[in-house]
């Protein structure tokens, strides 16, 4: 009789553990759900673009030799074509000391003096009325040797070479003579262009604002 009891105990206390480690080992039965993740088929399909990423570097090394043929017109093009422009107020009286000035200013800055070319509108500079009294032949030697600040007016500017630096002085002569000799000193000017006058006038023969 005692062994009947006991068998049923037995039996019960096996099923007891059992059933409840089964009902704890049920929550990590999502473990494995981890593992097919990996194995996903995302990951593989990630290297899956990287392999067309070669061919484009390969047609960027095409167009690289593409690259040096517009550099280098690009680089002279801006620099020669857009000097810039200052205009000084004076008047037609003070056009010619302001221009003066401006050569001074321009020279203790460190410009040399070939680089700088004055032009006037109205009467010579006192230099180029002097240096004309020898003949034009010398006084246009001087212009080809490039040794100093050259002065010239509007009737003969033409003649003139380029420089990096241009003044004009707006001292008189009629407004087609400034209208003329603006454009002119512009195209001469490599880098810099002054103009010394009364703006209105000035504006008005370029017309626009300088």
């Amino acid at each position: 009789m005692p062994l009947i009891p006991e068998e049923p105990q037995i039996h019960e206390s096996a099923q007891g553990p059992r059933a409840t480690p089964a009902s704890g080992r049920t929550a990590p039965t999502p473990r494995p759900v981890p593992g097919p993740r990996p194995a996903a088929p995302s990951r593989p399909g990630r290297p899956g673009p990287l392999r067309p990423a070669p061919p484009v570097q390969r047609a960027s090394r095409d167009v690289a030799p593409a690259q040096p043929a517009p550099s280098g017109p690009a680089a002279p093009a801006p620099t020669s074509a857009a000097p810039q422009i200052q205009l000084i107020p004076a008047s037609v009286e003070g056009a010619l000391d302001a221009a003066e000035e401006a050569v001074d200013l321009l020279l203790e800055s460190g410009r040399a003096p070939h680089d700088v070319l004055v032009i006037t509108t109205g009467e010579q500079h006192p230099w180029a009325a002097h240096e004309l009294s020898f003949g034009e032949a010398s006084y246009w030697a001087q212009h080809d040797a490039r040794d100093d600040v050259f002065y010239t007016d509007a009737a003969m500017a033409s003649r003139a070479a380029s420089r990096p630096v241009v003044v004009v002085a707006v001292n008189g002569g009629s407004d087609a003579t400034a209208a003329a000799a603006l454009p002119l000193a512009l195209s001469r000017a490599g880098a810099l262009l002054i103009v010394c006058g009364d703006p209105k006038k000035i504006n008005t023969v370029l017309g626009a604002g300088v």
